[in-house]
Formats: structure tokens, sequence, C-alpha cells
């Protein structure tokens, strides 16, 4: 059994929904027991409040697997992060550096990575952010390894477009730097505008990229995500997952 037969989903799909007990149990309504939590409904940086959000997960039998995604600049406030990790026994979290800080954040969050026993995963996010084009990544990569991987955002990946942003290719260019996958499917449009679909149902070649993953040996945490649908996103999530489990054994 692969690390992608346990795939979970972001809890930024169900942002509406505000309660954790509520999310908790439509992350269980979907058909997966695990997910990465966000602030929208993660209060990473009050102790108390956090506790009682991770219980909310525990009640309903959800685990939760990845904090994030969080922007990391390098201030001291940041370790409150790791702590929250630390609080819910999660080994992942999910971040992002920016152009103008990422030499000091990559340091402290490499540090912190390394003092809490956490996997730290640089999320992609296409083509108008720092860190979307996989040449940044290869040298961000060089800073922070082994304590700092690539979370490989499948959508924002292939919008960056199809010369560099084929997540097939960087399953292999950055296999052993992996930590974490977020499962999202684009359609584009000709003026390159794009639109969430269900998981396998877009551009995404969903068999070619989880056989890449396997072949490589990913052994990193899993989510889906689909931000389209945000007042009701359970049946479009319930077909993802189907999706997911005809290759994800």
């Amino acid at each position: 059994m692969s690390a992608l037969s346990e795939f979970g989903v972001q809890s930024f799909c169900f942002r509406e929904f505000k309660d954790n007990a509520e999310v908790a149990r439509k992350v269980r309504q979907i058909g997966v027991d695990r997910v990465e939590v966000c602030r929208a409904h993660g209060d990473f940086w009050n102790k108390d409040v956090w506790a009682s959000q991770v219980e909310d997960y525990k009640k309903e039998g959800v685990k939760i697997v990845s904090l994030g995604v969080e922007a990391l600049v390098g201030e001291s406030s940041e370790r409150a992060l790791f702590e929250a990790a630390a609080t819910a026994g999660v080994k992942h979290i999910s971040c992002q550096f920016r152009v103008d800080s990422f030499t000091k954040a990559i340091a402290q969050t490499r540090a912190l990575a390394r003092e809490f026993g956490v996997r730290a995963g640089m999320h992609c996010h296409g083509g108008y952010m720092f860190g979307g084009q996989p040449d940044v990544i290869e040298h961000l990569l060089g800073l922070g390894a082994p304590d700092i991987g690539l979370c490989i955002d499948t959508a924002w990946c292939m919008q960056i477009g199809p010369r560099f942003g084929q997540p097939v290719e960087w399953a292999k260019r950055f296999a052993g730097h992996i930590t974490g996958i977020h499962f999202k499917d684009f359609v584009f449009e000709k003026n390159a505008q794009w639109k969430d679909t269900v998981v396998g149902q877009g551009t995404l070649d969903l068999p070619a990229f989880t056989e890449a993953l396997n072949q490589n040996g990913f052994d990193g945490m899993a989510v889906i995500e689909y931000e389209a649908d945000p007042q009701d996103p359970v049946p479009a999530l319930k077909n993802c997952v189907g999706h997911m489990r005809l290759h994800c054994r």
C-alpha cells in the first residue's frame, strides 16, 4: 500500500463552514478521514483555542495530517505554527516563501522543522507567486533540504504552462524532496483562465502522475482540494474521492 492510499482533504474546501466539528463530519461524509487544516479553521496562534479545535477532529475520527498553507517570512511569531503542529501530532506543514524574505525565512523554517521533527513542504502556487517555477523551486530546495521539501499542487503546477508545468515530470525531477501533494485539477480557457474541476476530469493526467509518484518513492502526505462550490462542496468532493480511489492504491 502506497502513501497515496491514505489521502485526505484540504479544509479550505469547506471554508464557508466555520465550525470545526461540522467540517470534520463533512470530511467523513466525502469518504476520507484525514485533513490538512488551513487558517480558515485553525487558530494556530491561540494554544487553548487550537487544542479545542484539534479535539473537534479527534471526536469525529479525523486525523490532522498537515497545517497550512502558511506564508513564512522569518518572524519569531512563526514558532507558534510549529508548536501547533506538535500539539496536534502533525508532521507536515505546507508553506510558501516570498521573494523579499526567503533567505531569512528558509533559515528559520529549516531550524524549526528540525527542532519539532516536522517536514515543511513549499507549496507551488502558479506563475504569479514566488516559488511556482521549477528552477526557483530547485534553488530553494538547495537552501532548505532536507528539512524543507516540496508540496506539489497539481493544478497550480499546470497553471504556469505546458512547457514547465508538468506534474508527472515534477514527480521525477523532485523525487526524494516531495513532502506533500495537493491533488487539484483545472480546465483552462483560451485566455489561460482556469476553472476548478473534479480531480481527474480536467487537465491533470491522474493515472500517470500517481504512477510517477509511486515509482519514485513518494512517502508524504496527500490531500484533495476543490475550491469551487464553496456553499456545497460535498457532491464534487465525493466525486474527487471516487476518482482518487481508482488510482491511489
